[in-house]
């Protein structure tokens, strides 16, 4: 996946590529996940916790010019949260191996 925006910033930049894996997902997470109101759109958040109907999602960067996340949708179910992000593989002055 390829990350468009500056809600991630600074962790991640427009441009970054990511490698994403099904499987677990914890508080503190990077994710990629399905925009709930436009299911086309995928969108890549942190983990901020568990509610009753999915996972708060939020941008590291509030102040981004359209940001959307929890604030805006609400939890995300977890039929949405296509998976984690595990590394960042280009650019390659960037590599990053995230747990």
């Amino acid at each position: 996946m390829a990350v468009t925006g500056d809600s991630m910033r600074p962790v991640l930049r427009p441009g970054d590529l990511l490698l994403v894996r099904a499987g677990r997902v914890r508080d503190g997470d990077l994710v990629v996940a399905r925009h709930p109101g436009r299911p086309e759109q995928l969108i890549v958040k942190r983990v901020l916790r568990r509610d009753d109907g999915g996972w708060w999602l939020e941008s590291d960067n509030q102040g981004a010019s359209g940001r959307q996340d929890s604030w805006d949708f609400g939890a995300v179910p977890d039929r949405l949260v296509v998976g984690r992000v595990v590394a960042r593989y280009w650019p390659p002055s960037r590599v990053t191996v995230f747990r």
